[in-house]
């Protein structure tokens, strides 16, 4: 009998990539997605890899629409045994820049939505005795950026959930892993929020990322998905993934270098007083 997977964030990117992924490795898949053409379209050429594929729309920042996902996929499969969190936004500025509704939208997106589908899906999980839950993340979950404070204190927050539920859970035969990838070249663009001093410098700090994100040595997305299945297969509870390996030694050795280049590398318009 085949294993089953949930998968959120799974229209594109490194949820898709991810999806693609376990389906090789004989999964059932449960993919859930805002973007249901997306998300259809997905399951339409995973239905080929993949012993079985259930869609299911969803935003992950409501947590009825969580609960109903995570319902039909213990109706439809019996049991599941890995969640893959990946659903997120990215949000880039000055601290002072952003609104309450910027960071609401951080906080829910990154952070709750992680919190909605574990705890929808942790009393089956406690109940069948086993299961583990996936949280990706980001080096912004080790590594403080300026610039990017929501964001990284979602990332933060992530980081203290997986690590504390990994204590609590693993008794209880239940692994919970954190990935902890860079930046990666995906579609996460499209969604991301980007706010400045003036229309021109977020307009900056759009382009300045997208530079960077054609650095040929950026990850991919299945970069991050060979480390996802390896983790599951392996019962991982950490990976840091490719180049957020340096990101995080160089904060541990020189933590006052690296905050001083990362300030003066996405300043733009924001002045020092």
């Amino acid at each position: 009998m085949a294993s089953t997977v949930i998968i959120t964030g799974a229209s594109q990117g490194i949820g898709r990539a991810t999806a693609k992924r376990f389906a090789e490795n004989g999964y059932n898949l449960v993919l859930a997605s805002r973007n249901i053409d997306r998300l259809n379209l997905a399951a339409e050429e995973l239905k080929a890899i993949a012993p079985r594929v259930t869609a299911i729309p969803t935003d992950t920042r409501d947590a009825n629409q969580v609960k109903t996902m995570v319902d039909r996929a213990i109706s439809e499969y019996g049991s599941i045994d890995v969640l893959v969190n990946n659903a997120g936004v990215y949000i880039s500025g000055p601290a002072d820049s952003f609104s309450l509704e910027d960071w609401h939208t951080a906080i829910d997106t990154n952070l709750w939505g992680y919190i909605h589908t574990i705890h929808a899906l942790l009393p089956h999980f406690i109940s069948q005795g086993r299961g583990m839950i996936v949280n990706v993340i980001s080096s912004g979950g080790k590594v403080p950026i300026p610039y990017l404070v929501p964001y990284t204190t979602s990332k933060f927050a992530l980081s203290g959930l997986t690590q504390s539920l990994q204590s609590e859970l693993s008794p209880k035969g239940i692994t919970v892993c954190g990935i902890y990838p860079n930046l990666i070249n995906s579609e996460f663009m499209e969604r991301a929020i980007f706010r400045g001093k003036d229309e021109e410098d977020a307009i900056a700090r759009r382009k300045q990322l997208e530079q960077v994100l054609n650095v040929p040595v950026v990850e991919k997305p299945d970069d991050v998905a060979k480390s996802i299945i390896d983790a599951v297969k392996h019962k991982k509870t950490e990976v840091v993934v490719g180049s957020a390996g340096a990101s995080v030694i160089s904060q541990r050795l020189f933590p006052d270098a690296l905050q001083w280049i990362m300030r003066r590398t996405f300043k733009n318009s924001d002045k020092d007083y």
